[in-house]
């Protein structure tokens, strides 16, 4: 189970960052079209419905279709790249974090470390902001012809026309969201995992992997209604400087900062604006928190397995 077990843990924080880096990467290979999807329709200002002659996008499926025919399959994995990097990195970092600071409550306070608020406060602490956050949303926002050529080509033209503080563009509300976002993540997860071992039988308790895949995916999606305004904003403040890319996809807008992109967005979308993409990124939501969980879980089984295998071999031996 995520987080440190005193009774059961045997996976060290070294191996919990390469549990999630392996985790991370294999879940954003599966989950990239619909991050594509969801930085589309939070860039979008045009209202999201078909009867809305101005707007490129109204829906997934409507999505799906027109971003193959205008862009071909690959759209879908556009900054897949610096995505990666930041899945790998952040995978490693958050779950060797969560371990070490689960673990740490456990040794020098009263508080148990399986408690839910310890989860949350934990959680929280151990998410980490990237500048490559801002590459994947630049690439994913692009269409076609493309203004990056690729990761290197991206950053170089960057700093030299924007400037250095570019890469930190939208780093207000990631700050403000990041901690809650991520606490919220892992408080519901266990929080689910402990009501479905209250609700399942202890005979009865196979297909661990689904539980974990299904908690998972719910955390996701509570975590992500309860943050997901702070979301649209950083991807709105990200694209930032980059409006001739935009072009093509309907109406652009200039925002001064946070405060000038809440008060736009209400003015000209109505509040229903703040909740832009929510369709496809509770999906994703689900997905991808899912699988990270899913294969942590079970990266740790099989490194434990191992573990035991060799001490085992070494004791007979």
């Amino acid at each position: 189970m995520v987080g440190y077990d005193p009774e059961a843990k045997c996976v060290s924080t070294v191996e919990a960052a390469a549990a999630g880096s392996a985790s991370g990467l294999v879940t954003r290979v599966l989950i990239s079209p619909l991050d594509v999807i969801k930085i589309r329709f939070q860039l979008q200002i045009e209202q999201l419905s078909a009867s809305n002659p101005g707007a490129k996008y109204h829906g997934i499926l409507q999505a799906v279709q027109r971003i193959f025919q205008e862009e071909g399959l690959v759209a879908f994995w556009k900054g897949h790249v610096p995505a990666q990097f930041l899945s790998v990195g952040y995978g490693a970092v958050q779950f060797m974090a969560f371990e070490s600071l689960t673990k740490l409550v456990h040794n020098v306070t009263s508080y148990n470390a399986r408690d839910s608020f310890v989860h949350f406060v934990c959680g929280g602490l151990a998410d980490a902001v990237q500048p490559v956050d801002m590459l994947r949303t630049r690439f994913a926002a692009q269409g076609e012809p493309k203004i990056y050529r690729n990761l290197r080509h991206a950053v170089v033209t960057m700093y030299q026309t924007e400037g250095p503080r570019t890469f930190y563009r939208g780093l207000t509300p990631t700050i403000v969201a990041i901690f809650p976002y991520a606490g919220l993540q892992f408080s519901f997860y266990n929080i689910l995992q402990q009501i479905s071992e209250w609700v399942i039988p202890a005979e009865g308790k196979k297909g661990g992997n689904v539980k974990n895949l299904v908690c998972g995916s719910c955390a996701g999606i509570i975590s992500k209604t309860l943050t997901y305004p702070f979301d649209l904003f950083k991807k709105r403040l990200q694209v930032g400087g980059f409006e001739h890319a935009r072009a093509a996809f309907g109406q652009v807008r200039t925002y001064r900062g946070l405060t000038d992109c809440v008060r736009q967005i209400m003015r000209e979308e109505g509040p229903g604006g703040f909740f832009k993409g929510l369709s496809p990124s509770l999906l994703k939501a689900a997905v991808s928190t899912g699988l990270v969980f899913f294969w942590y879980e079970l990266f740790c089984s099989l490194l434990c397995a191992l573990k035991n295998t060799d001490c085992a071999t070494r004791k007979e031996g």
